[in-house]
């Protein structure tokens, strides 16, 4: 087992994958990562198949696309398929495997496959746990005080961090992921699994990174000719309404020094690598479960398949990958791929439930599929070359986008002659792909949708999902006020 590699994945939730200095973008500093991908792997095409959190998160740690592994909304009291997943595989094959952070399961202490979990959940206090977190702010005299700052967890209102530098979320989860790495049994390889939150909302970043960001220039939005084409996306752009241009500006700054604040801390990390001696002989991965639309189109946060939420960083680095140093691919992957993928790196047997591919060893995928919710903001997606198809059973819209010529998806090049055939067989490719009650928006094998009925707002009765002072420790709809008794 002494020559065995070590790995080191590194997940975030919210990043987009152009969000990065190694994507070209001039805004956001991002030393470390663009570090790793100028010397080892950078995926630029790498799509959330089920882009929000769990369903992520699901196709991660079980390679499983969502038909089958059961998610393609949130479903928060789903337990984990009965299935090897990624960390129970590197633990079957004699590797310490070990996580620190948002991990995003049901029930919450679930180790899916771990040695252990350091947990942080994000003050979820009603699916049952205080989470190691909460405990240690509890050890620490700040009982309950982690969401004191007033900002909503999908909420793009944005002010300083209100507590220690130490108590933050991000500095504390590397801390624990780097005691973990230093506990290393040195006979045995090491799966390291690092989660971070952020920088999902709340956009609460430590002034010193919020200050790094003074002097830069923030891109307004951008708008496609599309967007006020159709009643769904009327609905897609509910939650970016409220903010004013000030607003965007203000929680894009803060968005950006909270991913930041994630790349130093990604330092601490590898300086603890090199400091017990495992550097040389461990695997770097980067990505991030989703991304954000961060109010290009009107639209922010995910659910949605255009390139900002849809769209994910994945580098793959360390020593181990010097072979593929510099390399940039544009393969079209997901998250279900890379658990084949680091088994195969690391030559450990795949198990044989596996739906993704191994990106250095087998052949490119010709296309994608994704999905996202179900009812009114249904949503489905093809991705084919260069190519991009969106479709929106309600109201029975179709859009089909250039990636190449148009990268940020301004025109929308539905029935253009000149894409013709290639977005029909890629409206094909997607009704292959239905099942369920999707099954309904066919007639005669053509697609049809379901009537647009009167575009009503939705109410935002709880500020989308706002914490509050959690000591004691609170359990959401325990009151009793008002109910029938």
């Amino acid at each position: 087992m002494k020559n065995k590699k070590n790995i080191l994945l590194i997940s975030t939730d919210h990043w987009p994958a152009a969000l990065l200095g190694c994507m070209k973008d001039k805004s956001i500093m991002t030393p470390t990562l663009d570090s790793i991908a100028k010397d080892g792997v950078l995926f630029t095409n790498c799509y959330s198949t089920c882009p929000v959190c769990i369903p992520a998160r699901r196709g991660l740690m079980t390679g499983l696309f969502p038909k089958s592994h059961g998610d393609r909304v949130y479903s928060d009291h789903m337990f984990m398929p009965n299935v090897t997943t990624m960390a129970g595989a590197f633990s079957n094959a004699g590797y310490q495997t070990y996580g620190v952070g948002k991990m995003h399961v049901y029930p919450q202490r679930d180790r899916v496959g771990f040695d252990d979990i350091i947990l942080m959940e994000e003050g979820r206090y009603e699916l049952g746990v205080v989470d190691d977190y909460q405990i240690w702010l509890g050890e620490n005299c700040m009982a309950g005080q982690e969401f004191l700052h007033g900002m909503g967890s999908n909420s793009y209102y944005t002010r300083p961090w209100h507590l220690s530098e130490i108590a933050h979320p991000t500095v504390w989860a590397t801390k624990q992921m780097a005691n973990m790495i230093k506990r290393k049994d040195p006979t045995r390889p090491a799966f390291f699994y690092m989660s971070y939150q952020f920088p999902h909302p709340p956009l609460v970043p430590l002034q010193v990174y919020l200050d790094m960001y003074d002097d830069v220039e923030i891109e307004e939005p951008v708008y496609g000719d599309w967007v006020d084409d159709d009643t769904i996306i009327k609905y897609m752009q509910e939650i970016a309404n409220e903010y004013d241009i000030r607003d965007i500006k203000r929680a894009k700054k803060a968005f950006y020094a909270q991913c930041t604040l994630i790349d130093h801390q990604i330092r601490i990390l590898i300086g603890t690598l090199r400091e017990t001696g495992l550097l040389n002989d461990t695997i770097i991965a980067f990505f991030s479960d989703h991304g954000d639309s961060l109010f290009d189109h009107g639209i922010c946060a995910k659910r949605n398949f255009y390139e900002g939420s849809a769209n994910v960083p994945f580098i793959i680095g360390g020593k181990p990958m010097e072979k593929y140093r510099g390399e940039v691919r544009d393969q079209i992957t997901c998250h279900e791929d890379f658990m084949p993928t680091l088994l195969d790196l690391c030559e450990i047997e795949i198990p044989s439930h596996v739906e993704g591919i191994r990106l250095f060893s087998d052949n490119p995928r010709k296309m994608l599929y994704g999905e996202v919710s179900e009812g009114l903001k249904a949503t489905r997606m093809v991705r084919f070359d260069k190519y991009k198809l969106i479709y929106y059973p309600y109201g029975n819209v179709f859009q089909f986008f250039d990636l190449d010529k148009d990268p940020k998806e301004l025109h929308n090049a539905h029935g253009e002659e000149k894409y013709q055939n290639t977005e029909n067989e890629m409206i094909e490719y997607l009704i292959d792909n239905l099942y369920g009650e999707d099954l309904k928006w066919l007639d005669n094998g053509n697609l049809v949708g379901f009537d647009v009925p009167e575009y009503k707002s939705s109410p935002k009765y709880s500020l989308y999902n706002q914490r509050g002072y959690h000591w004691p420790s609170p359990k959401e709809g325990y009151s009793t006020v008002g109910k029938n008794a």
